[in-house]
């Protein structure tokens, strides 16, 4: 790795055209993904959870544009969902949340809507304004799964950003 890093400096300073060095690049790319697998590759190159925030943020904005406000939730979750694969992340849906009392996993029945990336969680809401009572609850599944960031994004708003709640657990 370090061997290919070198390669890649000294392909940069030299006096090299911007396509070049851009091919330079594309090239180390794709035999770094080729050796060490996109697995590898993927853990190397993470993303920050505000980073992966910003990108649910552009994609709900373009769900919110193409449908509207007005309609069910699982309409927009389902839109959001297919708007953030086709950016590459990954997405879980409906992800069951266990309950731990008093030592005892318990399943109550608890689902998130959303986790983008096993580091943000999206709640999505279709109603007339948050309420703390939605708050409290996106807070409660960030601590129960042990994730820093929630994204509580209601689509029945005329403009999206005004239905955004950003939650910090311990960011």
């Amino acid at each position: 790795m370090k061997v290919a890093a070198v390669i890649v400096r000294t392909a940069l300073t030299k006096k090299l055209g911007s396509i070049n060095k851009l091919c330079v690049l594309c090239a180390f790319a794709v035999n770094f993904l080729h050796r060490e697998g996109a697995e590898n590759a993927k853990k190397i190159f993470k993303m920050t959870e505000n980073e992966i925030s910003s990108k649910i943020i552009g994609a709900g904005i373009e769900v919110h544009k193409q449908l509207g406000p007005g309609l069910l939730e699982s309409t927009y979750e389902v839109c959001l969902a297919h708007e953030l694969k086709l950016m590459g992340l990954e997405v879980k849906q409906q992800v069951p949340l266990p309950i731990i009392y008093k030592e005892i996993k318990l399943n109550a029945g608890y689902r998130i809507d959303m986790i983008v990336e096993n580091k943000v969680i999206v709640e999505i809401k279709s109603v007339d304004a948050l309420a703390p009572i939605h708050t409290a609850q996106i807070l409660t599944y960030l601590k129960l799964k042990e994730v820093k960031l929630g994204l509580l994004i209601n689509f029945n708003s005329v403009k999206l950003i005004d239905g955004l709640k950003r939650i910090v657990n311990n960011l």
